[in-house]
């Protein structure tokens, strides 16, 4: 049985309802779910403090437009997602939002590097409950708006930026994927993570490298 505590932070009571439903209703038959919610920034903040002292959370749900917080500390959910990187680095983040500007997203992409990310006008009952399937077991996944942003933004230098340039380098080289992490600072997992974001961006539908090295080429960026 997999066991998966959850936070989700909104302030509209029936929004965070509706997302416990459908994740309850459509889990799979070997996953337990253990939801917590908070509706403003305080209590969020004193929720993740205690869960990273002994159960850190698996998935944190973040609404962007929050009440702030007292001591004016934390603003919206941007801000309690960059404390969630720092409490409990292995919680996979979710941004959820109204907005869908690009700057909006540029910004949240850049800064937080969500393992999802959700504008809630593309979201159905079907969606947000394969997302967070996909969200578990491979990230990220980001609703249509967003793609659409990050495919419309391919020369922009958060995506193809130095290290995403040298992994295609690398893989043009044949050095395979687990290998990869020999050069560079970071992670395998985070090696994944960019590999898929690329995928997404060159929209690669078969998910094959060899696939997203020839559009890689076709594009000018080997």
């Amino acid at each position: 049985m997999e066991h998966i505590k959850i936070l989700m932070v909104d302030d509209h009571p029936i929004i965070i309802e509706g997302y416990q439903n459908v994740l309850t209703a459509t889990k799979k038959d070997d996953q337990t779910l253990y939801i917590d919610t908070a509706n403003n920034c305080d209590t969020a903040v004193a929720m993740m403090e205690r869960a990273s002292k002994k159960y850190p959370y698996h998935v944190c749900f973040f609404d962007i437009s929050l009440p702030g917080s007292e001591d004016g500390k934390y603003a919206s959910g941007e801000d309690l997602a960059l404390l969630a990187r720092e409490l409990m680095p292995r919680t996979k983040i979710v941004i959820l939002t109204m907005f869908n500007e690009t700057f909006r997203i540029h910004n949240i992409v850049k800064e937080i590097n969500p393992d999802g990310f959700l504008i809630k006008s593309d979201l159905t009952s079907m969606e947000l409950a394969d997302g967070f399937q996909q969200i578990l077991e491979s990230p990220p996944y980001y609703s249509s708006t967003v793609q659409s942003y990050i495919k419309k933004t391919i020369t922009s230098d958060i995506y193809v930026d130095d290290i995403n340039r040298k992994i295609l380098h690398l893989l043009a080289q044949g050095i395979r994927t687990k290998n990869l992490n020999e050069y560079f600072d970071i992670s395998t997992s985070a090696i994944e993570k960019r590999k898929k974001q690329l995928k997404v961006l060159f929209e690669i539908e078969d998910g094959k490298d060899e696939t997203l090295l020839k559009e890689a080429r076709e594009k000018g960026y080997l």
